[in-house]
């Protein structure tokens, strides 16, 4: 299961990220989307974990919680849509 994380501190890590998540099973990746411009977090990521009900039992337990003061949101995350401006 692919799971978007959004509302991130600016100073979680990938690492941080993961040992929130890996209480739940067992992760196949973790990727904190990073700007370009500035090295800085976006302030969002994503998490996949191997199994879909522990997946599951993640987002019903992490989604509104806060970290560092701030309110994190976590749910599947949905395929991106084919950029259709041709």
């Amino acid at each position: 299961m692919n799971i978007f994380v959004g509302g991130l501190p600016f100073k979680v890590d990938e690492k941080e990220l993961r040992e929130l998540f890996e209480k739940y099973g067992e992760l196949t990746s973790v990727k904190l989307i990073i700007d370009k411009q500035s090295g800085r977090s976006k302030g969002f990521g994503f998490v996949e974990i191997e199994d879909d009900a522990a997946g599951q039992q993640a987002i019903d337990e992490l989604d509104g919680t806060e970290l560092y003061g701030r309110t994190i949101g976590v749910r599947i995350s949905e395929d991106k849509k084919p950029d259709r401006r041709f």
